[in-house]
């Protein structure tokens, strides 16, 4: 994967902490920041794999202490309190909080398990509400601090996605703009992206592709005005902007990429 273009967002030695940040969206999202010439740190649960992507970035900015790296699981509330102790100990602050985790994956139908309900509010909506409040204390009284959910289209449309995965993102999406309410007289900002159909490597869209590709690129031509899957790279162009004084007057919104897909916005 190519390092991130540089934007100019005066993002240079701001820490920027991306929970889920090992591939794919959250991954494309670090290195957006590091071209920008922020400071960063990546998580993941899988060890392996999250310093791999270590490597890669750092080749990629060429400056591999400008990188800190945690893996565990961020869905438990001692992990992210060490996690951030870490990281504000290792960078001296922390500046942003990307929280981009969640799972898509369930059932069809209306027929659902409590414990389906369960898994996906705590994947979808819980785990990025204890990252949120346990963040909160390190943005205070920071120049620049804001926080960024990564949440869904299906938070916003009537899609063919697991009920429970749609609840979640709903909830998460809606918190968002109640707590940017809240968080403003601190300085801090708050606001959401809702990604659409995003490819990437390993990715669910990348099985869906290997396992019914007809079906899949149907789907692209009737219901994605251009026709095509978005990249983590074009969602990270724009989470990179949020994070910045760029876009200092911007809080409480919820950004839409999808192609076109939603129509209900």
């Amino acid at each position: 994967m190519d390092g991130g273009v540089a934007m100019n967002l005066k993002l240079k030695d701001q820490v920027v902490f991306v929970a889920g940040s090992s591939r794919g969206i959250g991954r494309a999202i670090a290195s957006a920041v590091l071209a920008e010439g922020a400071r960063v740190v990546l998580t993941g649960r899988d060890a392996e794999s999250l310093a791999q992507a270590h490597e890669e970035m750092a080749a990629e900015c060429g400056d591999r202490t400008r990188i800190f790296a945690i893996s565990g699981n961020f869905s438990i509330p001692e992990t992210i309190e060490d996690a951030f102790n870490l990281a504000v100990g290792h960078f001296g602050g922390m500046d942003h909080l990307v929280a981009n985790l969640g799972t898509g994956s369930g059932k069809p139908g209306w027929q659902q398990e409590e414990s389906e309900w369960i898994r996906l509010f705590e994947a979808n909506f819980f785990s990025s509400v204890r990252l949120a409040q346990a963040a909160v204390p390190h943005l205070r009284g920071r120049a620049f601090a804001s926080i960024l959910f990564i949440s869904s289209i299906v938070a916003i449309e009537a899609t063919p996605a697991p009920l429970p995965y749609s609840a979640a993102k709903a909830a998460l999406t809606n918190y968002a703009k109640n707590l940017s309410r809240l968080l403003a007289p601190e300085g801090i900002r708050v606001n959401t992206i809702c990604p659409g159909n995003i490819y990437f490597a390993g990715g669910s869209w990348d099985r869906h592709l290997q396992n019914r590709r007809e079906a899949v690129e149907a789907m692209l031509k009737t219901e994605v005005p251009q026709e095509r899957f978005g990249t983590p790279e074009e969602i990270a162009s724009l989470a990179a902007y949020l994070c910045s004084a760029a876009a200092g007057f911007a809080t409480g919104s919820t950004y839409v990429m999808d192609g076109g897909q939603t129509r209900s916005l």
